[in-house]
């Protein structure tokens, strides 16, 4: 279990600070999501790969947390962001990638999730897929569908 804290740790760190935009309640959920990975590790298949399963469990450990506290995910102010670079590029610069980040928190399911699993966790398609029990094809649709969304968003943020 120490080797894929190791080696899993940063992956379910950001996948974990992107849904709930604060370091400090993302460090006390990987500490939790590991904590469970290790109790439930008789039960991992081994049909998909590691990285996705401890994505799912931090998933559900951000939405049993926010039950916990009685209350939905709350999406961050939007800020606007340098729409006339790309979208790549403003990924690479931290406050444009801040703000993006931020409206990512106001689309709609499974476009949100699926955007962060490939840029935040640079997990493939087809794990993507297989966190959703999709086809591979699913996931690189709804990728590129939330992909062009942002850059809508980004281009409306020029004008």
């Amino acid at each position: 279990m120490e080797q894929l804290y190791r080696l899993y740790f940063q992956d379910v760190y950001l996948y974990l600070r992107s849904l709930c935009g604060s370091e400090q309640l993302a460090e006390e959920l990987t500490a939790e999501t590991f904590s469970q990975a290790l109790a439930g590790l008789h039960r991992f298949r081994g049909d998909c790969d590691v990285r996705v399963w401890l994505c799912q469990i931090a998933k559900y450990q951000y939405y049993t947390h926010c039950r916990k506290q009685k209350r939905q995910p709350q999406p961050l102010p939007e800020h606007l962001p340098d729409s006339r670079c790309s979208l790549e590029q403003a990924l690479e610069d931290k406050d444009a990638a801040a703000r993006i980040h931020q409206y990512l928190h106001q689309m709609r399911q499974p476009y949100q999730e699926v955007f962060m699993l490939r840029v935040f966790c640079e997990l493939p398609f087809a794990q993507i897929a297989a966190l959703f029990g999709k086809t591979e094809s699913w996931a690189r649709v709804t990728y590129y569908r939330a992909k062009r969304e942002i850059q809508q968003w980004m281009e409306g943020m020029e004008g």
